[in-house]
C-alpha cells in the first residue's frame, strides 16, 4: 500500500525553469544533471515497488530533523515487526571501491554511500525509540540503473544490484503478514514528522538579469515569437494560458519580487500589450491592498 506518494521535486522544477532561460556553467549543469538523474531513479524505484503485496506500507521522500541533525530517507517500507530503509542510487558507469573509498568512472573520489546509509539508519533508529517503537531495521543500497557496475573484491549483502532487483522483490513478498492498526499509526506519525526544506537553499544563486525574457513552449521550451505558435514543434498555445503560465514561473523563480503589469510585461518579452497583461492579472490574481499595480495569488 502506498502510504506516502513521492512529492514533486521542487528543486528540479526550479532548475528546469532556469535551464530554459539562462546558460548554466559547468558546475551548474552538473548539479542539474545529478538531481535530474536522481529523481529519475526514484521514479523507476517507485514503479518497481508496485510489485509488492498489499501487506506493506510504502513511504517516499521523508526528511526528518532529529535533535538538530537532518537526514533524508528515499523510501521506507513498513512490514510486520521490521522496517526496510532503501537508499536509491541511479548511478551509471563503472564505479570502483579501493580500501573503503569509492571512485567515479573517471577516477574521481566520491562520498561513500555506506557512511551516509549508516548515519541515516542510526538517527532513524534513535528517533523510532523516542516514539516508542522498537522494530528491527534493515537498510539497503538500491542501484537500479542497468548501466551501473561496481568493481569490488567483497560481497556486501546490503547492496542490491540491478540484476538482483526482481529476486529481492520476490524475497520481500515471501512472507506477507497483514499489518495491524499500530503500523498505520506509525506511518502517520512519520508523515507528520516530515519537514519541508526550502528548495532555494539547495540550488546555486541566480538573478533576474540572467534570465532570457519571453514565453516558452510547454512542450519543447522554445521561446514563442510574435504569436503563441511554436516554430520548433508546432504547438499552438492560448494567449491567456501562456501568459498565466509565465506569471507562475516568475513567482516560483522570484518569490520576493512584486507581480506588476510592468514586471510581467517585461518577463514575457513584450509578446502581448500591457493592457492584455493587466487583464490576465486582474482575472487570475487579486490586487493587493494599498497598491494600484501589485498582485498576489
Amino acid at each position: 500500500m502506498m502510504f506516502r506518494q513521492r512529492p514533486e521535486n521542487k528543486v528540479l522544477i526550479l532548475l528546469r525553469l532556469l535551464n530554459c532561460r539562462m546558460v548554466f556553467s559547468e558546475s551548474q549543469a552538473l548539479t542539474f544533471f545529478t538531481i535530474e538523474k536522481g529523481y529519475e531513479g526514484e521514479l523507476i524505484s517507485d514503479a518497481w515497488l508496485k510489485g509488492l503485496t498489499d501487506e506493506w506500507l510504502i513511504l517516499n521522500d521523508l526528511l526528518f530533523d532529529y535533535h538538530g541533525s537532518r537526514f533524508q530517507i528515499d523510501t521506507l517500507l513498513i512490514a510486520y515487526e521490521k522496517i526496510y530503509l532503501l537508499d536509491i542510487k541511479y548511478w551509471e558507469g563503472d564505479h570502483t571501491i579501493k580500501e573503503d573509498k569509492w571512485f567515479t568512472p573517471t577516477g574521481k573520489p566520491e562520498k561513500n554511500p555506506f557512511h551516509q546509509l549508516e548515519r541515516c539508519e542510526t538517527l532513524f533508529q534513535r528517533m523510532l525509540h523516542d516514539l516508542g517503537f522498537h522494530y528491527t531495521i534493515e537498510s539497503y543500497l538500491i542501484f537500479n540503473n542497468p548501466e551501473f557496475h561496481l568493481y569490488t573484491t567483497s560481497i556486501n549483502p546490503i547492496i542490491i544490484f540491478p540484476t538482483q532487483l526482481n529476486r529481492f522483490l520476490k524475497k520481500l513478498n515471501t512472507k506477507p503478514v497483514k499489518l495491524k492498526k499500530s503500523y498505520h499509526e506509525l506511518a502517520q506519525r512519520l508523515v507528520d514528522l516530515t519537514i519541508e526544506e526550502s528548495p532555494y537553499k539547495r540550488i546555486f544563486p541566480y538573478t533576474y538579469e540572467q534570465q532570457t525574457k519571453g514565453v516558452t513552449c510547454p512542450d519543447c521550451n522554445t521561446f514563442f515569437t510574435d504569436e503563441f505558435i511554436c516554430k520548433n514543434c508546432g504547438y499552438i498555445d492560448e494567449g491567456e494560458a501562456a501568459i498565466l503560465r509565465s506569471v507562475k514561473e516568475f513567482i516560483l523563480l522570484f518569490p520576493g519580487r512584486k507581480v506588476t503589469t510592468n514586471e510581467i510585461y517585461e518577463w514575457c518579452g513584450g509578446i502581448r500589450s500591457k493592457k492584455v497583461i493587466r487583464r490576465v492579472l486582474a482575472k487570475n490574481f487579486r490586487l493587493m491592498k494599498h497598491s494600484r499595480s501589485s498582485y498576489s495569488c
